[in-house]
């Protein structure tokens, strides 16, 4: 009988034993199970908001892990920061800090965001510029939509030995600029934007446009300074042709170019719209009512299509006009002084009796 009961008792305390081992692998295995349901999600599930839009992220040159997250924080764009964060320092990002202009899009998870971000592959941006009369105005315009500060571009463009090794001076730097939109990374520095518009600029002066000039006898810089001078004539791309040739033609003739947005840029006043004979006494290389020929640089930097003016500037007499008395924006053209004085007379009445004297 003790026999018996030993065997049976075994058999027990071996069936417990049993039991107990398949509830431990049991729960191991939902253990891992649920760890690991916590790390798909802390890795895959969606944790980027946007609010339905695709954003742009910018990380500045020298940013830290803690730069980049106030940036994230800041504008609500990470649900969950714990998770983005432990798998930022799984990842090693912290140490991989890559600056740029990266877009965030609605429903990323981690894993996409913190790939993104430490491959460096930002998003290229449209750089656009125009109507730009002074270096000053252009450096603003630039660091508005890049990394790069106005002074760091107003520096270097002002360096006359850096204007040099460009092929330019102090009068003619602007002349690299050629109005566009260009495909740039937000991170780029002053000087590679300097070098990607010089680059752009040669390529703008292809060999057909070259050849137009050189039929004119003008140099690139003088084609660019006669481009801005119609450029500040007129907003009209269907009189700019005309106007480049009465400039042409008083050229050919040895005249004076007379221009009045040449005395405007000499004057720094750029609120006169209307030139005084007092104006055309002061003494600069831009006064073309005091000194004959091209002034020594461009007024403004002028749009393709006043470039384009020049060099396939309309062939025709005239050697004056003027603003139509309709204020319009369109002008009156004249081969003699006499028909220009009548239509001059005309502007003056209209603007007299608009009150406008300056």
């Amino acid at each position: 009988m003790a026999y018996y009961h030993s065997k049976y008792g075994g058999r027990r305390k071996k069936s417990k034993a049993h039991r107990f081992l398949l509830y431990l692998i049991a729960l191991v295995f939902v253990a891992i199970l649920v760890v690991g349901y916590i790390i798909y999600t802390v890795i895959y599930s969606s944790n980027v908001w946007t609010d339905g839009k695709e954003t742009s992220l910018y990380i500045a040159t020298g940013s830290t892990f803690d730069d980049v997250k106030a940036n994230l924080y800041k504008k609500g764009m990470i649900i969950h920061r714990n998770n983005f964060e432990w798998l930022a320092k799984k990842k090693n990002y912290p140490n991989n800090i890559k600056p740029g202009r990266y877009i965030l899009k609605e429903g990323m998870n981690n894993n996409e965001l913190l790939n993104l971000l430490r491959s460096g592959n930002q998003t290229p941006m449209k750089l656009i510029f125009n109507n730009v009369r002074k270096i000053n105005d252009l450096a603003r315009k630039v660091a508005l939509q890049i990394e790069a500060d106005s002074a760091s571009i107003v520096n270097l463009l002002n360096d006359t030995s850096y204007q040099k090794e460009l092929g330019f001076n102090q009068y003619t730097i602007k002349c690299i600029f050629i109005p566009n939109t260009y495909n740039v990374f937000w991170d780029i520095t002053a000087k590679d934007f300097i070098k990607r518009m010089h680059w752009e600029f040669k390529n703008f002066w292809n060999d057909d446009r070259k050849a137009k000039a050189e039929k004119l006898k003008f140099s690139i810089p003088e084609i660019i300074t006669l481009a801005s001078i119609v450029e500040k004539e007129t907003q009209k791309n269907t009189e700019k042709k005309r106007i480049a040739g009465v400039y042409i033609n008083r050229l050919s003739r040895g005249w004076r170019l007379q221009a009045d947005p040449t005395l405007v840029y000499a004057l720094g006043d750029f609120s006169v719209k209307r030139v005084l004979n007092e104006h055309k006494e002061i003494d600069s290389p831009f006064n073309t009512y005091k000194y004959g020929g091209i002034p020594p640089g461009p007024i403004c930097i002028p749009s393709i299509a006043s470039i384009d003016a020049v060099l396939n500037y309309e062939k025709h007499k005239y050697l004056y006009f003027c603003a139509k008395d309709d204020l319009s924006g369109y002008h009156n053209f004249a081969k003699n002084y006499q028909q220009h004085e009548e239509n001059a007379r005309k502007y003056r009445r209209a603007l007299n009796k608009r009150k406008i004297w300056k």
